[in-house]
Protein backbone atom coordinates (compact mmCIF):
# COMPACT_ATOMS: atom_id res chain seq x y z
CA UNK A 1 0.00 0.00 0.00
CA UNK A 2 1.34 3.21 -0.93
CA UNK A 3 1.16 6.34 1.82
CA UNK A 4 -1.48 8.06 -0.13
CA UNK A 5 -3.54 5.10 0.17
CA UNK A 6 -3.34 4.39 3.67
CA UNK A 7 -6.83 5.18 6.05
CA UNK A 8 -6.67 7.11 8.77
CA UNK A 9 -6.95 6.12 12.09
CA UNK A 10 -8.53 8.85 13.33
CA UNK A 11 -11.90 10.58 13.13
CA UNK A 12 -12.22 14.23 11.23
CA UNK A 13 -11.59 15.41 14.60
CA UNK A 14 -8.66 14.44 15.96
CA UNK A 15 -7.26 13.90 12.39
CA UNK A 16 -7.29 17.78 12.27
CA UNK A 17 -5.55 18.16 15.50
CA UNK A 18 -3.00 15.64 13.92
CA UNK A 19 -2.09 17.81 11.23
CA UNK A 20 -1.53 21.12 13.12
CA UNK A 21 0.41 19.08 15.88
CA UNK A 22 2.78 17.63 13.63
CA UNK A 23 3.15 21.07 11.77
CA UNK A 24 2.92 23.20 14.68
CA UNK A 25 2.72 21.29 17.80
CA UNK A 26 6.08 21.23 20.01
CA UNK A 27 6.46 17.49 19.22
CA UNK A 28 6.56 16.39 22.73
CA UNK A 29 3.75 15.85 25.42
CA UNK A 30 0.89 18.51 25.56
CA UNK A 31 -2.30 19.55 27.18
CA UNK A 32 -4.71 20.63 24.34
CA UNK A 33 -7.72 22.92 25.61
CA UNK A 34 -10.27 22.65 23.33
CA UNK A 35 -12.07 26.44 23.74
CA UNK A 36 -15.07 25.98 21.30
CA UNK A 37 -15.59 22.92 23.48
CA UNK A 38 -14.60 24.96 26.56
CA UNK A 39 -17.24 27.60 25.50
CA UNK A 40 -20.10 25.06 25.46
CA UNK A 41 -19.33 24.49 28.40
CA UNK A 42 -19.21 27.94 30.04
CA UNK A 43 -22.50 28.95 28.57
CA UNK A 44 -24.10 25.66 30.15
CA UNK A 45 -23.06 26.41 33.60
CA UNK A 46 -23.89 29.89 33.47
CA UNK A 47 -27.53 29.03 32.16
CA UNK A 48 -28.19 26.90 35.16
CA UNK A 49 -26.31 29.53 37.83
CA UNK A 50 -28.78 32.41 35.80
CA UNK A 51 -31.15 29.85 36.27
CA UNK A 52 -30.66 29.31 39.87
CA UNK A 53 -30.22 33.09 40.79
CA UNK A 54 -27.02 32.54 41.75
CA UNK A 55 -23.52 33.25 41.33
CA UNK A 56 -20.31 31.19 39.52
CA UNK A 57 -16.95 30.42 41.68
CA UNK A 58 -14.59 29.14 40.02
CA UNK A 59 -12.26 26.18 41.39
CA UNK A 60 -8.80 27.28 40.70
CA UNK A 61 -7.06 24.12 41.35
CA UNK A 62 -9.05 22.00 38.82
CA UNK A 63 -8.38 25.03 36.19
CA UNK A 64 -4.55 25.52 37.35
CA UNK A 65 -3.34 28.23 34.77
CA UNK A 66 -4.28 31.69 35.46
CA UNK A 67 -4.71 32.76 31.41
CA UNK A 68 -7.17 29.80 31.38
CA UNK A 69 -8.98 30.95 34.45
CA UNK A 70 -8.80 34.59 33.02
CA UNK A 71 -10.54 33.56 30.08
CA UNK A 72 -13.38 31.52 31.98
CA UNK A 73 -14.04 34.45 34.19
CA UNK A 74 -14.13 36.94 31.20
CA UNK A 75 -16.79 34.52 29.66
CA UNK A 76 -18.79 33.72 32.18
CA UNK A 77 -18.58 37.21 33.89
CA UNK A 78 -16.94 36.26 37.57
CA UNK A 79 -14.29 37.35 39.46
CA UNK A 80 -15.05 34.57 42.12
CA UNK A 81 -12.29 32.29 43.02
CA UNK A 82 -11.66 28.72 45.27
CA UNK A 83 -8.05 28.51 46.06
CA UNK A 84 -6.33 25.69 47.79
CA UNK A 85 -3.23 25.97 48.36
CA UNK A 86 -0.90 28.82 49.38
CA UNK A 87 1.53 29.45 46.93
CA UNK A 88 -1.29 29.38 44.23
CA UNK A 89 -3.05 31.88 46.45
CA UNK A 90 -0.48 34.06 46.40
CA UNK A 91 -0.03 34.49 43.18
CA UNK A 92 -3.66 34.65 42.70
CA UNK A 93 -3.68 37.75 44.85
CA UNK A 94 -1.40 39.60 42.19
CA UNK A 95 -2.97 38.50 39.28
CA UNK A 96 -6.20 38.63 39.82
CA UNK A 97 -5.90 41.43 41.82
CA UNK A 98 -9.90 42.11 41.70
CA UNK A 99 -10.89 38.63 42.77
CA UNK A 100 -13.17 37.60 45.80
CA UNK A 101 -10.90 34.41 47.27
CA UNK A 102 -12.85 31.96 49.17
CA UNK A 103 -10.70 29.16 50.62
CA UNK A 104 -11.61 25.64 49.43
CA UNK A 105 -10.05 23.80 52.67
CA UNK A 106 -8.63 24.79 55.78
CA UNK A 107 -4.81 25.53 55.49
CA UNK A 108 -2.43 25.27 58.35
CA UNK A 109 -1.94 28.44 60.61
CA UNK A 110 1.68 28.67 58.78
CA UNK A 111 0.06 28.69 55.82
CA UNK A 112 -1.91 31.75 56.20
CA UNK A 113 1.26 33.37 58.51
CA UNK A 114 2.93 32.45 54.94
CA UNK A 115 0.22 33.98 52.79
CA UNK A 116 0.36 37.40 54.50
CA UNK A 117 4.57 37.56 54.65
CA UNK A 118 4.42 37.23 51.02
CA UNK A 119 1.36 39.20 49.88
CA UNK A 120 1.83 42.49 47.72
CA UNK A 121 -0.18 44.45 45.69
CA UNK A 122 -3.57 46.09 45.78
CA UNK A 123 -5.74 42.81 46.61
CA UNK A 124 -7.20 43.78 50.00
CA UNK A 125 -7.13 40.30 52.09
CA UNK A 126 -9.55 42.01 54.86
CA UNK A 127 -12.12 43.06 52.16
CA UNK A 128 -11.57 40.20 49.52
CA UNK A 129 -10.59 37.25 51.02
CA UNK A 130 -12.57 34.46 53.17
CA UNK A 131 -10.47 32.24 55.32
CA UNK A 132 -12.23 28.26 55.21
CA UNK A 133 -11.69 27.53 58.94
CA UNK A 134 -13.67 24.08 60.53
CA UNK A 135 -13.08 23.74 63.93
CA UNK A 136 -12.61 26.42 67.17
CA UNK A 137 -9.48 24.99 67.91
CA UNK A 138 -7.81 26.29 64.14
CA UNK A 139 -10.44 29.37 64.86
CA UNK A 140 -8.12 30.37 68.12
CA UNK A 141 -5.29 29.79 66.16
CA UNK A 142 -6.21 31.50 63.48
CA UNK A 143 -7.28 34.94 66.15
CA UNK A 144 -3.92 34.47 68.08
CA UNK A 145 -2.33 34.89 63.75
CA UNK A 146 -4.72 38.24 63.47
CA UNK A 147 -3.58 39.99 66.79
CA UNK A 148 -0.37 39.37 65.92
CA UNK A 149 -0.68 41.13 62.62
CA UNK A 150 -3.02 43.55 63.58
CA UNK A 151 -5.00 42.70 60.88
CA UNK A 152 -8.83 41.48 60.27
CA UNK A 153 -9.74 38.07 58.92
CA UNK A 154 -12.85 36.91 57.00
CA UNK A 155 -13.85 33.58 58.54
CA UNK A 156 -16.20 31.01 56.25
CA UNK A 157 -17.42 28.35 58.33
CA UNK A 158 -16.82 24.69 56.55
CA UNK A 159 -19.89 22.81 57.32
CA UNK A 160 -20.26 19.17 56.82
CA UNK A 161 -23.54 18.54 54.64
CA UNK A 162 -23.16 14.65 53.87
CA UNK A 163 -19.48 14.34 52.58
CA UNK A 164 -18.45 13.48 55.96
CA UNK A 165 -14.56 14.57 55.10
CA UNK A 166 -14.56 17.53 58.55
CA UNK A 167 -16.19 20.43 59.01
CA UNK A 168 -19.09 21.89 61.17
CA UNK A 169 -21.68 18.67 62.12
CA UNK A 170 -23.44 20.15 65.04
CA UNK A 171 -24.90 23.18 66.40
CA UNK A 172 -22.81 23.00 69.51
CA UNK A 173 -19.42 23.50 67.92
CA UNK A 174 -21.02 25.93 65.59
CA UNK A 175 -22.21 28.25 68.37
CA UNK A 176 -18.24 28.15 69.82
CA UNK A 177 -17.04 29.49 66.95
CA UNK A 178 -19.98 32.18 66.14
CA UNK A 179 -19.39 33.21 70.23
CA UNK A 180 -15.62 33.48 69.18
CA UNK A 181 -16.16 35.88 66.46
CA UNK A 182 -18.61 37.76 68.14
CA UNK A 183 -16.21 38.02 70.95
CA UNK A 184 -13.14 39.88 68.55
CA UNK A 185 -14.86 41.70 66.02
CA UNK A 186 -11.71 43.85 65.40
CA UNK A 187 -10.00 40.72 64.14
CA UNK A 188 -12.58 38.36 62.97
CA UNK A 189 -15.76 38.68 60.49
CA UNK A 190 -18.27 36.47 60.09
CA UNK A 191 -18.44 35.49 56.09
CA UNK A 192 -20.58 32.95 55.49
CA UNK A 193 -20.62 29.16 55.45
CA UNK A 194 -19.53 26.91 52.88
CA UNK A 195 -20.95 22.93 52.15
CA UNK A 196 -19.65 20.83 49.25
CA UNK A 197 -21.72 17.81 48.23
CA UNK A 198 -19.86 16.69 44.96
CA UNK A 199 -21.25 12.93 45.98
CA UNK A 200 -24.95 14.22 44.82
CA UNK A 201 -24.10 13.92 41.66
CA UNK A 202 -21.83 11.43 41.31
CA UNK A 203 -23.69 8.27 40.90
CA UNK A 204 -23.34 6.55 44.30
CA UNK A 205 -25.32 3.35 44.95
CA UNK A 206 -29.11 3.35 44.71
CA UNK A 207 -29.45 2.01 48.04
CA UNK A 208 -27.42 4.93 49.59
CA UNK A 209 -30.46 7.12 48.24
CA UNK A 210 -31.22 8.58 44.79
CA UNK A 211 -29.65 12.32 43.71
CA UNK A 212 -33.14 14.01 44.68
CA UNK A 213 -33.22 12.48 48.07
CA UNK A 214 -29.52 13.21 49.16
CA UNK A 215 -29.76 16.66 48.04
CA UNK A 216 -32.59 17.15 50.10
CA UNK A 217 -30.67 15.82 53.22
CA UNK A 218 -27.72 18.19 52.00
CA UNK A 219 -30.23 21.39 52.05
CA UNK A 220 -31.73 20.26 54.88
CA UNK A 221 -28.25 20.21 56.96
CA UNK A 222 -27.82 23.55 55.22
CA UNK A 223 -30.98 25.44 56.54
CA UNK A 224 -30.95 24.01 59.91
CA UNK A 225 -27.11 25.68 59.78
CA UNK A 226 -28.57 28.85 58.74
CA UNK A 227 -31.26 28.73 60.84
CA UNK A 228 -29.48 28.73 64.04
CA UNK A 229 -27.33 31.24 62.98
CA UNK A 230 -29.88 33.73 62.60
CA UNK A 231 -31.64 32.78 65.60
CA UNK A 232 -28.94 33.10 68.00
CA UNK A 233 -26.10 35.02 66.75
CA UNK A 234 -28.37 37.51 64.49
CA UNK A 235 -25.86 40.00 64.83
CA UNK A 236 -23.72 38.20 62.60
CA UNK A 237 -26.26 37.77 60.07
CA UNK A 238 -26.40 40.73 57.19
CA UNK A 239 -26.74 41.01 53.55
CA UNK A 240 -23.81 39.95 50.97
CA UNK A 241 -22.70 36.56 53.39
CA UNK A 242 -21.32 34.09 50.79
CA UNK A 243 -23.31 30.77 51.59
CA UNK A 244 -21.26 28.95 48.89
CA UNK A 245 -22.36 24.92 47.55
CA UNK A 246 -22.29 22.54 45.04
CA UNK A 247 -18.89 21.73 42.71
CA UNK A 248 -19.35 20.15 39.54
CA UNK A 249 -21.07 17.20 39.77
CA UNK A 250 -23.89 18.41 41.61
CA UNK A 251 -24.08 22.26 40.69
CA UNK A 252 -27.26 21.76 38.22
CA UNK A 253 -29.40 20.45 40.78
CA UNK A 254 -29.31 23.36 43.19
CA UNK A 255 -31.35 25.37 40.65
CA UNK A 256 -34.10 23.97 42.97
CA UNK A 257 -33.23 25.97 45.97
CA UNK A 258 -32.78 29.81 46.56
CA UNK A 259 -31.14 29.55 50.16
CA UNK A 260 -27.33 28.88 48.66
CA UNK A 261 -25.98 32.23 46.84
CA UNK A 262 -23.12 30.78 45.02
CA UNK A 263 -22.12 27.66 43.07
CA UNK A 264 -18.51 26.34 42.48
CA UNK A 265 -17.31 24.68 39.66
CA UNK A 266 -14.13 23.59 38.23
CA UNK A 267 -13.69 20.41 36.38
CA UNK A 268 -16.86 19.95 34.72
CA UNK A 269 -15.63 23.08 32.96
CA UNK A 270 -12.77 20.59 31.13
CA UNK A 271 -14.94 16.84 31.98
CA UNK A 272 -12.21 14.44 31.93
CA UNK A 273 -13.31 10.94 32.54
CA UNK A 274 -14.23 10.36 35.79
CA UNK A 275 -16.82 13.33 35.20
CA UNK A 276 -18.73 11.25 32.70
CA UNK A 277 -22.14 11.49 34.99
CA UNK A 278 -25.38 11.90 34.06
CA UNK A 279 -25.26 15.42 36.44
CA UNK A 280 -22.63 16.43 33.00
CA UNK A 281 -24.61 14.80 30.33
CA UNK A 282 -24.73 18.32 28.25
CA UNK A 283 -20.70 19.03 29.11
CA UNK A 284 -18.14 17.79 26.65
CA UNK A 285 -14.66 16.90 26.64
CA UNK A 286 -12.71 19.77 26.66
CA UNK A 287 -8.91 18.69 27.56
CA UNK A 288 -7.08 16.02 25.97
CA UNK A 289 -3.26 14.97 25.76
CA UNK A 290 -1.47 14.77 22.90
CA UNK A 291 1.75 13.14 22.23
CA UNK A 292 3.66 11.66 19.48
CA UNK A 293 5.08 8.05 18.37
CA UNK A 294 8.38 7.66 18.56
CA UNK A 295 9.06 4.09 17.11
CA UNK A 296 6.89 1.67 15.40
CA UNK A 297 7.85 -1.68 16.13
CA UNK A 298 5.43 -4.51 14.95
CA UNK A 299 4.56 -7.43 16.48
CA UNK A 300 4.58 -7.40 20.36
CA UNK A 301 7.84 -8.21 21.71
CA UNK A 302 8.68 -8.92 25.38
CA UNK A 303 12.24 -9.04 27.04
CA UNK A 304 13.55 -12.21 28.07
CA UNK A 305 10.71 -14.20 25.63
CA UNK A 306 11.88 -12.34 22.24
CA UNK A 307 10.07 -15.15 19.31
CA UNK A 308 7.37 -16.25 21.91
CA UNK A 309 6.32 -13.11 22.61
CA UNK A 310 4.88 -13.52 18.78
CA UNK A 311 1.99 -15.96 20.47
CA UNK A 312 0.52 -12.68 22.19
CA UNK A 313 0.15 -11.31 18.74
CA UNK A 314 -1.25 -14.21 17.40
CA UNK A 315 -3.78 -14.80 20.23
CA UNK A 316 -5.10 -11.02 20.12
CA UNK A 317 -4.89 -9.30 17.17
CA UNK A 318 -4.75 -6.39 19.18
CA UNK A 319 -1.22 -6.65 20.06
CA UNK A 320 -0.21 -7.08 16.53
CA UNK A 321 0.76 -3.23 16.02
CA UNK A 322 3.45 -2.05 18.77
CA UNK A 323 4.11 1.49 19.65
CA UNK A 324 5.94 3.43 22.05
CA UNK A 325 4.73 7.31 22.09
CA UNK A 326 6.52 10.19 23.81
CA UNK A 327 6.49 9.96 27.74
CA UNK A 328 3.38 7.64 29.16
CA UNK A 329 1.92 6.55 32.87
CA UNK A 330 -0.25 9.13 33.13
CA UNK A 331 -3.84 9.06 34.87
CA UNK A 332 -5.73 9.27 31.33
CA UNK A 333 -7.47 6.94 29.25
CA UNK A 334 -6.70 5.98 25.08
CA UNK A 335 -8.97 8.12 23.11
CA UNK A 336 -7.47 8.49 19.81
CA UNK A 337 -6.74 6.40 17.70
CA UNK A 338 -9.55 3.76 18.73
CA UNK A 339 -8.55 0.96 20.37
CA UNK A 340 -4.99 1.59 21.38
CA UNK A 341 -3.78 0.28 25.24
CA UNK A 342 -0.79 0.23 27.11
CA UNK A 343 0.74 -3.31 27.83
CA UNK A 344 1.22 -4.40 31.25
CA UNK A 345 3.12 -7.03 30.68
CA UNK A 346 5.60 -5.21 29.04
CA UNK A 347 4.99 -2.82 31.70
CA UNK A 348 4.08 0.85 32.13
CA UNK A 349 6.86 3.99 31.16
CA UNK A 350 6.32 7.42 32.05
CA UNK A 351 9.63 7.58 29.32
CA UNK A 352 8.67 5.63 26.17
CA UNK A 353 5.59 3.65 27.14
CA UNK A 354 4.47 0.53 25.11
CA UNK A 355 1.29 0.80 23.24
CA UNK A 356 -0.55 -1.77 21.12
CA UNK A 357 -3.06 -1.45 18.62
CA UNK A 358 -4.41 -3.74 16.00
CA UNK A 359 -3.93 -3.50 12.62
CA UNK A 360 -5.91 -1.32 11.48
CA UNK A 361 -4.47 1.36 13.59
CA UNK A 362 -1.63 2.13 11.74
CA UNK A 363 -0.39 4.59 12.91
CA UNK A 364 3.26 6.74 11.98
CA UNK A 365 6.17 7.63 13.65
CA UNK A 366 5.22 11.54 14.74
CA UNK A 367 1.72 11.28 14.22
CA UNK A 368 -0.09 12.05 17.55
CA UNK A 369 -1.79 9.87 20.34
CA UNK A 370 -4.90 11.49 21.91
CA UNK A 371 -6.00 10.30 25.34
CA UNK A 372 -8.36 11.87 28.36
CA UNK A 373 -7.06 12.87 31.45
CA UNK A 374 -9.01 11.41 34.41
CA UNK A 375 -9.33 14.53 36.48
CA UNK A 376 -7.81 17.75 35.76
CA UNK A 377 -6.14 19.67 38.83
CA UNK A 378 -2.98 17.07 38.93
CA UNK A 379 -2.44 15.71 35.20
CA UNK A 380 -2.91 19.90 33.76
CA UNK A 381 0.03 20.65 35.53
CA UNK A 382 2.31 18.08 34.29
CA UNK A 383 2.81 19.46 30.88
CA UNK A 384 3.84 23.15 30.57
CA UNK A 385 1.84 25.42 28.75
CA UNK A 386 -1.80 24.46 28.13
CA UNK A 387 -2.34 24.98 24.10
CA UNK A 388 -5.16 26.24 23.30
CA UNK A 389 -7.04 25.07 20.28
CA UNK A 390 -9.90 26.53 18.11
CA UNK A 391 -11.32 24.85 14.94
CA UNK A 392 -8.50 22.42 15.37
CA UNK A 393 -5.55 25.26 15.18
CA UNK A 394 -3.19 26.64 18.17
CA UNK A 395 -4.43 30.06 19.00
CA UNK A 396 -3.13 30.21 22.67
CA UNK A 397 -0.20 29.17 24.97
CA UNK A 398 -0.87 29.16 28.59
CA UNK A 399 1.99 28.54 31.62
CA UNK A 400 0.64 26.44 34.22
CA UNK A 401 0.95 27.43 38.51
CA UNK A 402 3.94 26.56 39.75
Amino acid sequence: MRPSDRGSPYNDYFRTLNTELKAHGPMRPVMLIDLDRLDHNIDVVMQSVKRGGKHLRLVEKSLPSPGLLAYIAKRAGTQRLMSFHQPFLNHDAQVFSEADILLGKPLPVRSAELFYQAHKGAFDPSRQLQWLLDTPERLQQYLRLAQGLSVRLRVNIELDVGLHRGGISDNAVLGQMLTLISAHPQHLEFAGFMGYDPFVGMGVPGILGSPQALFEQVMQRYTGYVDFTRQYFAGLWRDGLTLNTAGSPSYRIHEQEKLSTEVSVGTALLKPTHYDLPSLSEHVPAAFIATPVLKSTGLVNIPALDGRSRVFSWWDPNQRGTYFIYGGNWMAEFESPQGLKSNELYGRSSNQEMVNGSPAVELRVEDQVFLRPTQSEFVLLQFGDLLGVRGGKIVEAWPVYS
